[in-house]
């Protein structure tokens, strides 16, 4: 199937996935549990979870890698397993998804604060993020997706990493940003317009937000993204903030209410939308039939 960037080319809109996280609790994993550690015991459970998120219309399905660099892997003693880990992640996928969508490799933060803010050596960083994407593309990723960074330089470091492993593998790159009276900033403050920058000048195909805040906020998010870069844009939106419900958190943007926003992000030039904490197959079904009807609209 045509590749992402050529699609994005041709003017169309590309439906992402939901969150993998909730689906693999739902299979049994608790808070704690190394989540990449079922790539190679489990693969199984990542098969069904993508042929669950091609069946509603998801056309970019995630790899279960978003804390498979090395010092993620490293809290649960499995760091010298990073590329087994990666490479067991895309292959685990690759039969549901094959011709039918294509595998977006997730690299999320190390967790670590880079000095001089924190005692991390951003050396250290920028060669387990070598080492995990090279895994990723040498198993066959479409794209990578660098995703949920809090930190533009961490964000900078695993763009470059990513470059230097391929010059031409399609590059997402989507940071978390909080609302406030200023304006939208990541936590540790940078912005919007900082992070179009950074991000496209180290090689960066696409940029966007992903995580931290419902739909809603999301659509004006998409829209200073829009007013600060000229490349594509990726937003995907929790199903809204959670809520502490006896004891469990619920997240209360419903299907419809999230697809209902779909339309006012194409208009503002989002080419790839998704969805992150609180969404799962019944989200993306909905966001994918929005996508559907604004291309038979526009056409």
């Amino acid at each position: 199937m045509p590749g992402l960037l050529a699609r994005i080319a041709a003017g169309d809109t590309l439906c992402g996935d939901g969150a993998w996280g909730t689906q693999l609790m739902a299979h049994g994993l608790k808070p704690g549990d190394s989540f990449e550690e079922i790539n190679l015991s489990k693969p199984e459970v990542l098969a069904e979870i993508a042929a669950h998120y091609v069946e509603v219309g998801a056309e970019l399905i995630t790899t279960n890698t978003f804390g498979a660099s090395p010092l993620n892997l490293a809290t649960h003693g499995l760091a010298e397993k990073t590329e087994e880990i990666n490479r067991a992640a895309v292959r685990a996928i690759r039969t549901e998804v094959e011709g039918r969508a294509l595998i977006s490799a997730s690299v999320g933060p190390t967790g670590k604060i880079l000095t001089p803010y924190g005692d991390t050596d951003p050396a250290v960083v920028t060669d387990g993020f070598s080492r995990q994407i090279g895994a990723l593309i040498e198993a066959g990723a479409d794209l990578i997706c660098i995703e949920t960074m809090m930190d533009l330089e961490e964000a900078r470091l695993a763009v470059a990493a990513a470059r230097s492993r391929s010059a031409t593998i399609p590059l997402v790159a989507t940071m978390t940003f909080n609302a406030t009276p200023r304006g939208f900033f990541t936590t540790m403050g940078n912005t919007v317009e900082q992070a179009c920058s950074v991000l496209v000048d180290s090689g960066a195909d696409l940029v966007g937000s992903n995580c931290g805040n419902g739909v809603e906020t999301m659509v004006e998010l998409a829209r200073e993204f829009a007013a600060h870069t000229r490349v594509p844009i990726v937003i995907q939106s929790n199903a809204g903030l959670p809520e502490n419900r006896g004891g469990e958190l619920h997240y209360p943007e419903s299907p419809e209410f999230m697809a209902e926003r779909v339309d006012a992000l194409v208009d503002l030039g989002v080419a790839v939308i998704g969805g992150c904490c609180g969404t799962g197959p019944d989200h993306i079904r909905a966001i994918r039939a929005a996508i559907d009807h604004h291309r038979t609209a526009a056409s």
